[in-house]
């Protein structure tokens, strides 16, 4: 219940959004089909996308050039998909997995190769993923923890907690930490705060946290980061930040706000080239949502 209850205060300030199709546009809308939901969404191998269905943790396939999208994997029962990252190189998708756990498929096969109960589900929720030369790492949107999977040649392996300290620890909200990625090789990790509407660097090794500078970015979700780029998926804003980060990561400074007239509620966001892939959770229809489909929306960058 309570993470009902966390998930819920994401879309209570949402405003009406304007149905797909009242005007114009150029951005390209890709059907889930059959989804009861969505919410992450992950660059694989060319213009290759994974995308999840929330609720039944199914995984879809797609092709963000083609405009093309599958069912891919076909979860077992009471398994969610939240965020998402793939690891091209050995075949891996890493998923967060909502109450406590996290799925690793392989994106080849579709066969699970591990599984892991991270915390308590009442008190937690796997909420998204980055990937390092190193491991994996997942945010925790209820505690003030991050989880760290290795890869051993290839393998993923026995997980580690990260307690966090700083900034970056607050839990005063019902929805804390959510997007991640990584920076310099995993050396530094950025995290996007829900509740704050913040973004904060934390140290893999330590897990104290500070703030990054100049940042504001209400209802924070899902993060894109490509050098010293950052997108902010703003659900609550219904539109997606585009950032530059001083070398330092100390500081950030606004380039532009990408909005779109197909965007229902965004959550994360994949890069491909010079082009971004959203997934539209249509939490403006409520929660659970109630619109019939659910899309993958690609435009510029």
């Amino acid at each position: 219940m309570r993470r009902i209850v966390a998930l819920l205060s994401l879309v209570s300030a949402l405003s009406v959004v304007a149905p797909a199709g009242a005007s114009a546009s150029a951005d390209l809308v890709i059907l889930l089909p059959g989804a009861s939901g969505a919410e992450g969404i992950a660059a694989g191998k060319g213009s290759t996308f994974f995308a999840g269905d929330l609720f039944r943790g199914d995984i879809f396939r797609g092709d963000a050039r083609r405009g093309t999208a599958a069912p891919f994997i076909d979860a077992p029962d009471g398994r969610m998909a939240v965020g998402m990252v793939a690891d091209v190189r050995h075949d891996l998708l890493f998923v967060a997995g909502g109450p406590g756990k996290a799925y690793v498929y392989h994106t080849r096969t579709g066969a699970t190769v591990a599984s892991y109960d991270f915390a308590d589900p009442s008190a937690s929720f796997i909420n998204d993923v980055t990937l390092t030369p190193f491991g994996a790492w997942f945010t925790d949107s209820m505690q003030a923890k991050l989880f760290f999977v290795p890869l051993i040649h290839g393998v993923p392996g026995p997980f580690r907690t990260l307690a966090l300290s700083g900034p970056a620890a607050d839990t005063s909200g019902d929805f804390n930490l959510n997007g991640i990625r990584a920076a310099d090789f995993g050396r530094t990790l950025i995290v996007a705060h829900s509740t704050l509407g913040q973004l904060f660097t934390v140290n893999p090794s330590t897990g104290s946290s500070a703030v990054i500078a100049g940042v504001d970015v209400p209802s924070a979700d899902g993060l894109v980061l490509d050098g010293r780029r950052l997108w902010v998926v703003q659900n609550g804003q219904n539109v997606i930040s585009q950032w530059r980060l001083s070398g330092d990561l100390r500081r950030g400074t606004l380039v532009e706000e990408i909005t779109s007239p197909e965007f229902h509620v965004p959550a994360t966001a994949a890069l491909f080239g010079d082009r971004l892939a959203a997934v539209n959770t249509h939490f403006d229809t409520g929660f659970p949502p109630t619109s019939p489909t659910y899309e993958v929306v690609v435009v510029d960058a």
